[in-house]
């Protein structure tokens, strides 16, 4: 291998943009329309359940309130939430190298490498995270390894090639000390541990000096080869409209909602004409950041897909009296799960 191949090696990581070619559009100016959805109502036997359900997991509260509670309203909230997915994916290469062990080299002696983005590679499932490490085709050769120049070992570098090291427990004197302070001398104690010679068989290399070559492992020539790195990462902007200043929006994040709107498409058009404006609003800023940020020009990735979704997250807002005094909580997502500002203790005096 020539100066050039060892420059190669040196290069570290690189980032390789898609093909230039390569560059979706929209097919032309239209845009996404979305039907209309009726809300979800909640039974007073769903919000009491799961209320029960809620206080259960809770060590510090009774039941006792939620069973005997009276229901004043349930008022059912609309609450949507938009999302966009944007799947992308980036590829780059490095130098890597193993032992060799006798394993076919795949060398340029059977044709050219092909560029990054020619290498074949299964897709894997979209919209999840997933990051490939493959071989590129024809970029192996065989090297005698640099660290230990094709010996196979490397000198300990603990006992510096010796073998021994000084003994700890003399200090390399061979006998112990006796006497304490200024009356310190050296005695007639040979001592035990290195049998009086001052010095004691390294542990690390065993006493022979030398290791095996962590590098190449002992087989002398290593194999290098160009591995490349395919990443493919799913985007996603979420939105939901901030309309409920008692609920905090972060609660939406662990429960799902019913999808009634999944449009996909390679990009994906704003959504237009849907009666919560802020939604509309929200796809149009969502498509237009997605579409500059992982445009070829911004960043060395392609889109291979996009999904936009709008979930009607069902919200019941309860309320309640329990001893004369008047409470309130959420009942929300499809798992119904629940958000009491404040409940009321078990322990009340009638």
């Amino acid at each position: 291998m020539n100066e050039k191949d060892d420059e190669q090696l040196d290069t570290g990581d690189q980032l390789y943009p898609p093909p230039p070619a390569y560059n979706p559009q929209p097919e032309n100016d239209r845009n996404a329309s979305v039907p209309n959805v009726r809300v979800p109502q909640v039974s007073e036997s769903v919000a009491r359940e799961a209320l029960l359900k809620f206080v259960g997991s809770k060590w510090s509260k009774s039941s006792k309130p939620a069973r005997n509670l009276t229901f004043k309203e349930l008022q059912p909230i609309t609450m949507y939430r938009y999302r966009l997915e944007t799947y992308t994916e980036s590829r780059s290469s490095a130098w890597e190298m193993e032992p060799f062990t006798g394993q076919v080299v795949d060398g340029p002696q059977y044709g050219m490498s092909p560029p990054p983005w020619d290498v074949p590679v299964q897709q894997p499932q979209r919209y999840i995270d997933v990051i490939l490490k493959v071989r590129v085709p024809h970029s192996s050769f065989v090297k005698t390894c640099h660290r230990c120049h094709g010996c196979g070992r490397t000198r300990c570098t603990h006992c510096a090639g010796r073998g021994n090291r000084r003994c700890p427990f003399c200090h390399g004197h061979g006998r112990r000390t006796t006497g304490h302070g200024r009356n310190n001398r050296a005695g007639n104690n040979r001592c035990s541990s290195c049998q009086g010679r001052g010095r004691k068989r390294c542990t690390f290399c065993h006493g022979h000096g030398h290791k095996t070559c962590p590098t190449c492992q002992g087989n002398r020539n290593l194999m290098h080869f160009i591995q490349l790195t395919i990443t493919w990462k799913n985007h996603v902007f979420e939105f939901v409209p901030d309309r409920l200043p008692e609920f905090p929006l972060k609660k939406f994040e662990k429960v799902s909602g019913d999808a009634f709107f999944i449009d996909e498409s390679i990009l994906v058009y704003p959504i237009v004409g849907f009666p919560d404006q802020e939604i509309c609003d929200a796809s149009r800023k969502a498509s237009q950041e997605h579409h500059s940020k992982f445009s070829p020009q911004q960043v060395p990735c392609r889109i291979l897909q996009q999904r936009q979704t709008i979930e009607l997250v069902p919200i019941t807002h309860a309320f309640y009296s329990y001893s004369g005094k008047d409470y309130d909580y959420f009942v929300y997502g499809l798992e119904n799960k629940v958000f009491t500002p404040k409940y009321p203790s078990a322990c009340v005096i009638l």
